[in-house]
């Protein structure tokens, strides 16, 4: 077409690139409409509900919101999507109090309301979908490390552990899950909005995506171990749930003692093998073993009755009166205390109090909290009754760096969670950090043994396969036969490599939409309508 001024615009076919698609003309409404839906289709994703088919559909879908919106409506568009998802999430917060349900939904929302204004710029460039995929890897990099040294709940990955694409976890981690899942979510909505060109740029999208879900089912997952070790989990269950789950004092510590009789009580009745060293749960002591006498006196008695190490959980003075440590004690029947692993991820607000001088005037509820956690400095790397065992404590599961810090290579022959969900009892949340272990095996390729004063405990073998698990709220013993493995999976020789070039990547693609957005269209005058891109159509 040849303009007034001599200007020529070419207008090209439609090819099968994928490239920008359209929907200036969707309705601001029906966007937020797809937007909190999508979020709370996620939400379904994760345990409780577990409707894992759920997370690409709720991915693609709040593409299908943000897609030719501006990027302020992009960012309103995220924003509710998190909300939708994060406040069905997060739902056991509430426990603690209804204000930190909805402080802490809405601050890991705002992550997400950047995600949403990125998506309405990087969905106008080709190959759309892959750089979608790349910016949920980026936002999950960043809401697991900021504030306060992040909150990594409800990344993609965590959704899909009985699913083919959890097996790619040990390819490229986590991260490499998010990435897959959230690209076969993009690739299925640019398979709807190409329905103009034809049958088969659709049927490609479809085969792609499908290969992308079902890929994991062709990744070799080994199993077996260089030898075994047998290991007892003692769940010795508490005498309430909620904030007061502790009940009075030494009483959780008791019930470990009388759990760890009934537990050698059956070995010697032949009914369970003897164990090479039992695990205790976190906070299997309540108070200070090494200060307070009664206290040490149960944890003895325990390690006596069992003849073999006691891994116990600990909670420890100082340092100085102001700190506690949560810890990992190794309790040998002979040498009695040894080596001592403490938490590196204190939670905020439930083992520490940011800005503590500021806030407790105005927040009475915080004095539950009592001393502020001090955050320990090394790994968890245990000698246990001769084997090497990767330790890490309750939410730290979730945290890549500390699971890779224990878990890579020969740093360990298998992995510990210590853990107390014992204020969460009935709400979801032990089900949900269950699941983030269990792929955790299988990136590692090692057995986990996880170990709660009420539950979930259980273990986990090295492929993400259930081998036991206990019920809330119960006592329950088990003894298990742990393969001991060594050979690092890719994910553990890429460290956090996927995750970086992912996240770079996402970054490079809102440059250039940024860039793209301001440049002049070619062949266009300074006041000349502007060039369709080319391949662009109206998809």
């Amino acid at each position: 077409m040849r303009l007034e001024d001599g200007t020529v615009v070419r207008s090209e076919a439609p090819t099968t690139t994928i490239a920008e698609p359209a929907g200036e003309g969707t309705p601001g409404w029906l966007r937020l409409v797809l937007a909190v839906a999508s979020g709370v289709a996620l939400a379904l994703a994760f345990p409780p509900f577990g409707w894992e088919w759920t997370t690409p559909l709720a991915v693609a879908t709040l593409t299908l919101a943000c897609r030719g919106a501006r990027p302020r409506m992009g960012a309103l568009l995220g924003l509710v999507f998190g909300l939708g998802f994060l406040l069905l999430l997060l739902q056991w917060v509430r426990v603690i109090g209804v204000d930190a349900w909805l402080a802490l939904s809405l601050i890991e929302a705002l992550f997400i309301a950047v995600l949403g204004a990125a998506l309405t710029l990087v969905t106008r460039l080709r190959w759309w979908p892959l750089w979608a995929a790349a910016l949920w890897v980026g936002v999950e990099f960043a809401r697991a490390s900021f504030p306060l040294g992040g909150f990594p709940w409800g990344r993609l990955a965590y959704a899909l552990d009985d699913t083919p694409m959890a097996a790619l976890a040990s390819l490229g981690g986590v991260p490499l899950v998010t990435f897959v899942v959230a690209l076969a979510g993009n690739v299925l909505l640019w398979a709807v909005v190409a329905s103009r060109r034809g049958p088969v740029p659709r049927i490609f999208a479809v085969a792609v995506a499908g290969a992308l879900a079902f890929g994991g089912l062709l990744v070799p997952l080994p199993t077996e171990g260089i030898g075994f070790a047998t290991v007892a989990i003692v769940q010795g269950n508490v005498p309430s749930k909620g904030l007061e789950f502790l009940g009075r004092a030494r009483t959780v510590t008791r019930n470990h003692l009388e759990a760890t009789e009934q537990l050698m009580r059956e070995v010697r009745a032949g009914k369970l093998p003897k164990p090479d060293f039992v695990l205790w749960p976190e906070n299997s002591t309540d108070i200070d073993p090494f200060t307070d006498a009664q206290t040490r006196s149960i944890v003895e008695q325990a390690v006596q009755t069992a003849g073999v190490p006691v891994l116990v959980g600990a909670v420890l003075d100082g340092p100085g009166p102001n700190y506690r440590r949560t810890t990992g004690v190794v309790w040998d029947p002979t040498t009695g205390p040894g080596q001592i692993y403490a938490k590196q991820h204190p939670v905020p607000f439930g083992e520490y109090i940011p800005f503590r001088r500021q806030l407790l005037p105005y927040i009475d509820r915080l004095q539950l909290v009592g001393r502020d956690t001090y955050a320990g400095t090394e790994p968890g790397k245990m000698r246990i009754a001769g084997y090497r065992v990767g330790e890490v404590i309750c939410f730290e599961v979730a945290y890549d760096g500390i699971v890779r810090e224990v878990a890579a290579g020969n740093n360990s022959q298998f992995l510990t969670v210590q853990t107390n969900n014992a204020t969460y009892t009935d709400t979801g949340q032990p089900q949900q950090q269950f699941a983030i272990t269990r792929l955790r095996s299988i990136e590692y390729g090692k057995a986990t043994l996880v170990a709660s004063p009420n539950g979930i405990s259980g273990a986990i073998a090295p492929d993400g396969k259930i081998v036991a698990q206990s019920k809330e709220a119960t006592r329950q013993v088990y003894v298990e036969r742990v393969p001991l493995r060594t050979t690092p999976t890719l994910a553990a020789r890429l460290g956090p490599v996927p995750e970086w070039v992912l996240s770079l990547a996402g970054l490079a693609a809102i440059v250039a939409a940024l860039i793209r957005r301001r440049r002049p269209s070619a062949g266009a005058g300074p006041a000349g309508p502007k060039a369709q891109p080319t391949g662009g159509g109206s998809e």
